[in-house]
């Protein structure tokens, strides 16, 4: 049973092709929508083109590693959260890959129901590691609790309206395409329209006003970077 309201979209970096199609199929089962990258090269182009709520990837992966992966990840201040998969022999690999980034560890082969718990573990954790306030032009949005503020009264956002703002103000300042909006708005029974991003932007700058989430013609979309505090906004 799907847990979500809209998918949260993971990266499965694995080579084996059994592995790999077992554990996709066991997370798209429970409504991730998933990724599935089978070498260091898709990981990569994957991450740099795609925003991630987590990343499942197994250090030994042949020619380039998971540690190479996970160190230009990091390298990018990039903070998605990871998930190592390790051999239960390898514990040098493991403190490798926590010194390297990683945020947790998952042994292999697989125990499935210690897998989910794991990914749901680093879900939550991530939730509540994210900016505590984001503040713009008289808006102010605490994504961990959901509350929002405009010139101080309280204003709720649907949760369809939430898929589409909170990437975006994971990554103030950095433009996400109309597709990875899209993707947050995937839910495994849900047929999406051909303009839902585009009515649920409405939704928000409606509430919200229309400078926060701006159009950049022909790439996507953006909230702005927030001032350091103590600037004016």
């Amino acid at each position: 049973m799907p847990r979500y309201a809209f998918a949260m979209r993971l990266l499965l970096v694995e080579d084996d092709p059994m592995i790999g199609e077992a554990v996709r199929d066991l997370l798209r089962a429970e409504g991730y929508a998933v990724d599935w990258a089978n070498d260091s090269d898709m990981a990569d182009a994957a991450l740099a083109t795609q925003a991630y709520d987590l990343v499942l990837l197994d250090l030994g992966l042949p020619r380039r590693d998971g540690l190479a992966v996970l160190r230009d990840l990091r390298a990018r201040k990039d903070r998605t959260p990871v998930l190592i998969a390790t051999a239960r022999d390898g514990v040098a690999q493991r403190v490798q890959g926590l010194d390297a980034g990683a945020d947790d560890y998952v042994l292999k082969p697989y125990d499935l129901e210690e897998l989910l718990a794991r990914i749901r573990a680093l879900l939550r954790r991530a939730a509540g590691r994210a900016e505590p306030v984001y503040e713009h032009q008289g808006i102010s949005v605490t994504p961990a609790t959901r509350e929002v503020l405009v010139q101080g009264r309280p204003v709720s956002l649907s949760a369809r309206e939430w898929a589409v703002l909170e990437p975006l103000l994971a990554r103030p300042g950095r433009v996400l395409s109309r597709q990875q909006l899209e993707d947050k708005l995937y839910s495994w029974r849900d047929d999406i329209s051909s303009n839902a991003v585009e009515v649920y932007i409405h939704g928000v700058r409606k509430k919200l006003g229309a400078g926060l989430i701006e159009n950049v013609r022909g790439l996507g979309y953006l909230v702005p970077a927030a001032p350091p505090r103590g600037e004016g906004v």
